[in-house]
């Protein structure tokens, strides 16, 4: 059957302004302030794609032109051994990971692939620019392995300190390209990089937390939930950097409470920080729209410090119209601050309670679940869904693996013109 483009438009959330997809819109260009754009799905109601696999299977919700090869979605189910030991009555885990036991196949082993596929597939088919992905670690490898799998151009940007964490099941693709900033530097300084590459017309920035299709595949992790469960949870965690996965928890629960068969409830949203790179956290708490000041210097500081490396946004989505900040005001959320400590505390206990290994990021939001039943923010009897963001590292790895190198080493500090020469010569060759 061939696969018909989904059809939506896009909302200004700042203004309500609708507005069409030129293709590959990110923000209203008639925006008075900044502000997120929002897809608008001409179907409303939550239709899993039966005809479709893997993370398509909400193609109906995903803002895309076409299906790719090899997608999976979350998985979710009701944990026994975890709620018991926390005393919950209806704690549900939605992984996104690989754990073949439980049918989770995400051979990367990050919920950063929900992302990948959804914002690769909103390109067409024979599109003829370069995407530019900036990355401190997961979507890295989400979006290497998916563009690789399916030959679509890319320049991925990380931290040279990051690179460990680009390995792959089998050999990329040539049509992928690793360009890193030197050591010591952080992932502010991989999105200044990937800025300046797109400065030619050769490359297309993907646009983070900006663009409808990295936010709305993401947002699948909500709709495998609610299929599973029935209904809107009560309350929902994730750790994040950015705040984008947050964000795009609460966009599919405001679309479900439109479709009006999974009830009116607005999740609480709960997100976690690993301390000492709590920017979010800091600024929550001063109940401040804008982050509070933080400089380079402490960034890259602590960044090298914390275990949850992924969770080191220094530029997050946080205060423009649709940020991290309105999603917490409008659902009564809250930031929670975990220690590197106890993030080792319960990767321990998940792996003991679960059965399988999950990433320190995923680790810090278990370990706010705790932390939010200690201090009363949610009930032993609420329905609890734990955004668990990545794991199975060990099964995944268990066959071999292949790391691959950065092809360069660039300072983003250097012109844009001589990035961008040295960045083109890669594809000439």
């Amino acid at each position: 059957m061939k696969f018909e483009p989904t059809k939506y438009q896009l909302m200004n959330v700042g203004t309500g302004r609708m507005l069409e997809d030129e293709g590959w819109t990110l923000a209203d260009p008639q925006a008075p302030a900044p502000s997120l754009v929002r897809a608008v799905y001409e179907t409303k109601q939550f239709t899993p794609r039966e005809d479709l696999d893997g993370l398509y299977r909400y193609a109906n919700w995903l803002p895309i032109q076409r299906t790719l090869k090899n997608s999976h979605a979350p998985v979710t189910y009701k944990s026994r051994k975890l709620a018991k030991f926390l005393d919950m009555d209806n704690l549900y885990i939605t992984f996104s990971g690989y754990n073949p036991k439980i049918g989770a196949l995400m051979s990367t082993c990050a919920f950063k692939e929900t992302e990948a596929y959804s914002v690769c597939a909103r390109l067409p088919k024979n599109f003829d620019r370069v995407l530019v992905v900036q990355s401190a670690g997961n979507t890295a490898r989400a979006f290497a392995k998916v563009c690789s799998d399916n030959k679509i151009p890319i320049v991925i940007c990380i931290p040279e300190d990051n690179k460990h964490d680009m390995w792959f099941l089998k050999k990329l693709n040539k049509c992928v390209k690793i360009v890193a900033t030197p050591a010591g530097s952080d992932y502010f300084d991989a999105i200044t990089l990937g800025e300046k590459i797109c400065s030619d017309p050769m490359f297309i920035a993907e646009g983070g937390a900006k663009n409808v299709a990295r936010r709305d595949g993401m947002g699948t992790t909500v709709l495998s939930a609610v299929e599973t469960i029935g209904r809107i949870p009560d309350a929902y965690f994730q750790a994040v950097g950015s705040g984008t996965g947050a964000i795009a928890a609460y966009e599919n629960n405001l679309r479900l409470i439109e479709d009006g068969r999974y009830g009116d409830k607005k999740m609480k949203i709960f997100v976690s920080q690993n301390a000492p790179f709590t920017l979010m956290y800091d600024s929550w708490k001063a109940d401040s729209r804008p982050l509070v000041d933080y400089t380079p210097e402490q960034s890259r500081r602590d960044s090298e410090v914390i275990l949850a490396k992924v969770l080191s946004n220094r530029k997050p989505p946080y205060s423009l119209a649709g940020g991290l900040y309105d999603v917490l005001k409008d659902t009564d959320g809250d930031v929670y601050s975990i220690t590197n400590d106890e993030i080792v505390q319960w990767i321990l206990r998940f792996f003991q309670e679960e059965g399988y290994d999950i990433f320190p990021a995923a680790a810090t939001a278990v370990a706010s679940v705790a932390k939010a039943l200690a201090d009363g923010k949610i009930k032993k009897s609420d329905t609890v869904m734990i955004n668990v963001t990545g794991g199975g590292i060990l099964a995944a790895k268990s066959e071999g693996y292949v790391e691959a190198e950065p092809a360069l080493v660039l300072s983003p500090d250097l012109p844009a013109d001589v990035i961008v020469k040295k960045v083109k010569e890669l594809f000439n060759k």
